[in-house]
């Protein structure tokens, strides 16, 4: 079963980048037909896709985050990194990684999610 760990900050100031990492085990994230997301949790609310990568490294993102959001990865180190500029008190949100297979994981279900990570936007 592939496992998935967010880290990074639990706080970010506003105007700043918000950077996590993904670290995958019991994988690799050049599994063909494997795809990589970010997705989040604000308080009271659904999840929402920020975006994804493929097993190609290709990358695709939501409209709603595509101006500011950068998804990266490091194969040697098995991980991909979600960068979210310009953040705002609105971006406070638990943030998951999540591993779909066959599908971009837009809508979900996610085949593996880490545990999440609270990242709080405040000065």
């Amino acid at each position: 079963q592939v496992q998935l760990q967010e880290s990074g900050p639990g706080l970010v100031k506003p105007s700043q980048t918000l950077s996590l990492t993904c670290t995958i085990s019991g994988g690799s994230i050049t599994t063909v037909h494997y795809y990589w997301s970010w997705i989040r949790q604000p308080p009271g609310k659904g999840l929402e896709w920020i975006g994804a990568m493929s097993y190609t490294g290709t990358t695709r993102y939501s409209p709603s985050f595509e101006s500011r959001t950068s998804i990266s990865r490091d194969t040697s180190r098995n991980q991909f990194t979600l960068q979210l500029r310009s953040v705002t008190p609105e971006d406070t949100a638990v943030y998951y990684c999540a591993r779909t297979e066959d599908s971009w994981g837009i809508k979900g279900p996610y085949d593996d999610r880490g545990q999440g990570t609270q990242v709080t936007v405040s000065s």
